[in-house]
């Protein structure tokens, strides 16, 4: 959580972005492409080597159903 000593946005952003990925029973080619990346850049947002702008936050939120606090950390659900 924001605030812990070792926290990481990327990664938490990214293990969040897994967790309802796999939730929903998606392949990371299926949200890549409904995303308009390419699996390679999806996989490192899931990772946290990547991070990703406004747009694509909205639009992953939006694919998700979930809010951007939800995936940033800031809420549990």
């Amino acid at each position: 959580m924001i605030g812990e000593k070792n926290f990481n946005l990327k990664e938490e952003v990214g293990k969040r972005m897994k967790e309802r990925r796999l939730q929903l029973g998606l392949t990371q080619r299926e949200v890549a492409g409904q995303l308009g990346v390419a699996q390679p850049v999806y996989q490192r947002f899931e990772k946290g080597i990547y991070e990703c702008n406004y747009a694509l936050l909205a639009a992953i939120c939006k694919l998700y159903d979930v809010s951007a606090d939800y995936l940033l950390g800031l809420d549990e659900y």
